[in-house]
């Protein structure tokens, strides 16, 4: 009988050091897993939003932005505005000091040159020899030099209105670049 329980206790045995050696395996398998543990545990350095979220942010911005944006430009168009009907009240009042200068100039020429053709005139006039031919000519002289004035002037206002109107489509390109830019920031 001893027999066949030999055989018993041998198997037991060997089942005895492989649960043994498995056990010593795992323990150092398993000795290592609390630093395993934090190595693999992940950090977020960065965080990482949906699309949506990042879509409805900027939607929300523009929102924000696009009324304060407008009230400025609006204050910068009134601004520009009235810096523009200032100039031109300016120009004009340029215009018709610059006028008044000229036309005392040119009076006081031609009352001088009248006075000097009375003057000349009046002994011919008494006797009847000279008459109107010499005032019908200083009269078309002193039109003649109105006229080239008007002209001048109207030169001088045709050449002030296309610069004004180069510089007004120039602020205006500008403005719209400036606008461009904004929204593209955007």
């Amino acid at each position: 009988m001893a027999a066949p329980l030999s055989g018993c206790v041998n198997s037991l045995q060997s089942s005895i050091s492989l649960l043994g050696s498995s056990i010593s395996i795992l323990d150092s398998g398993v000795n290592d897993f609390p630093r395993l543990a934090k190595v693999l545990q992940t950090t977020r350095h960065f965080e990482l939003l949906p699309e949506s979220s990042l879509q409805a942010a900027q939607a929300s911005l523009l929102a924000s932005i696009t009324p304060e944006l407008s009230s400025l430009l609006n204050r910068v168009e009134t601004h520009l505005d009235k810096l523009a009907r200032r100039e031109q009240a300016l120009i004009a009042k340029y215009e018709l000091q610059e006028g008044r200068l000229s036309s005392n100039r040119n009076s006081g020429a031609g009352q001088s040159n009248a006075r000097s053709a009375q003057n000349r005139g009046q002994p011919g006039k008494a006797s009847g020899e000279y008459g109107g031919d010499e005032d019908g000519e200083e009269e078309d002289e002193l039109e003649q030099g109105r006229e080239q004035l008007r002209l001048k002037q109207v030169r001088q206002k045709k050449e002030r209105l296309s610069y004004a109107v180069e510089r007004l489509t120039l602020q205006a390109q500008q403005k719209e670049r400036q606008l461009r830019m904004s929204m593209a920031a955007q």
